[in-house]
């Protein structure tokens, strides 16, 4: 078996060295930056992430200028990206690697755990990418490979099957160049080893794949089939007084804590959208309001949840703001929307906001 695994590690390496993409984070030895591109693709696709990277690094090059961010910045630019936990914690990190750690990134992965948002992958990748530590990482690029590697069947969808990927992927790993190795079993996954119709014809590992060698590659990996994902319904009003609209700010913990958005929340049984609008407006922020008309119906898909949202422009009648639930709110003018973190499935509606020839304020 020792033979086998220094083959596949010498032909990972060469190939890698071959065909690897030129991606800015592999052109760094910098572990602030290498962290930001980890946690930036934890969930999400090298080519969305490439111009947020870009942009966070930008208004953020180090770790100083990030901790002394304001948080609301911090998930401006994080803004769209989603999974907004991620920029909290790496805002909440940053302040503790300059109050704990005087600037200095830490370089022990038992530091790296102890921040905020890091656990045993992005602890594992920065350790062995820029402290070229013998560190397996595992993700699901990886566990895909694995599993066809070594005919796995554990499910590569439940937690209880992480403690085998991991053994599994230190036993492979190139203690020598863990960094380069670990990149490299990420990579054949992204661009050889897919999850459907796998390139198995130039993968430089697949004389040695027991998958392929006994023809049952499509089989791997294996899954649980997950619940079918609920649907709720919810209804949103854009609220105008005179010229200025009400937007509320989320508590700053939870999915998408510390976004602003407009009140609202999910249609009863038996009840119209129109009836939710009005009924939720009232127990969120305390005021009267008239539905004037509907602007948009979005769509929108989280991680363990989709939303069907009914969107309607409401004109203000009575009563003081008091909020229940939200944590503040503002009076804002249609110019001044671009200013705040809004949640995605909020700006596919804005662009439909913003073309309104009229509102109830300016009438």
């Amino acid at each position: 078996m020792e033979k086998v695994i220094n083959q596949t590690r010498k032909l990972l390496a060469d190939w890698y060295q071959r065909y690897h993409r030129r991606l800015p984070w592999r052109e760094t030895r910098s572990p602030y930056r290498i962290w930001v591109s980890e946690v930036m693709l934890q969930q999400t696709q090298v080519q969305t992430v490439l111009p947020y990277y870009r942009r966070f690094l930008e208004h953020f090059p180090d770790v100083k200028t990030l901790a002394d961010a304001d948080l609301q910045v911090v998930l401006k630019a994080w803004e769209g990206l989603g999974y907004y936990a991620r920029a909290r914690n790496m805002h909440r990190a940053a302040k503790d690697i300059m109050q704990k750690h005087h600037g200095e990134f830490p370089d022990s992965r038992e530091a790296l755990m102890e921040l905020p948002g890091i656990g045993d992958y992005i602890a594992s990748a920065v350790s062995s990418i820029a402290f070229n530590q013998p560190y397996a990482v595992v993700d699901g690029n990886v566990k895909r490979v694995l599993s066809r590697f070594y005919e796995l069947s554990d499910p590569v969808n439940k937690s209880f099957s992480y403690r085998m990927f991991k053994a599994a992927a230190q036993d492979l790993l190139d203690h020598r160049r863990p960094g380069m190795f670990n990149q490299a079993l990420m990579e054949l996954g992204a661009l050889v080893c897919t999850p459907k119709n796998p390139d198995c014809r130039h993968c430089p590992i697949h004389p040695l794949c027991r998958a392929y060698q006994a023809g049952r590659v499509e089989q791997f990996p294996k899954r649980i089939r997950s619940p079918k994902t609920p649907l709720h319904h919810i209804a949103v009003g854009v609220v105008y007084k005179k010229d200025r609209m009400l937007i509320t700010c989320r508590k700053p913990e939870g999915l998408l804590g510390g976004l602003w958005e407009f009140p609202g929340g999910k249609v009863k049984k038996h009840e119209t959208p129109e009836k939710t609008c009005i009924r939720e407006i009232k127990e969120e922020v305390n005021l009267d309001i008239t539905v004037d008309r509907h602007i948009s119906q979005v769509k929108h898909a989280y991680t363990h949840f989709k939303i069907l949202m009914d969107v309607f422009l409401c004109r203000y009648e009575a009563g003081e703001v008091k909020l229940n639930g939200p944590v503040d709110f503002r009076w804002i003018t249609l110019q001044e929307i671009d200013q705040y973190p809004f949640p995605k499935a909020n700006h596919k509606f804005i662009p439909a906001l913003k073309t309104l020839s009229s509102t109830p304020g300016q009438k």
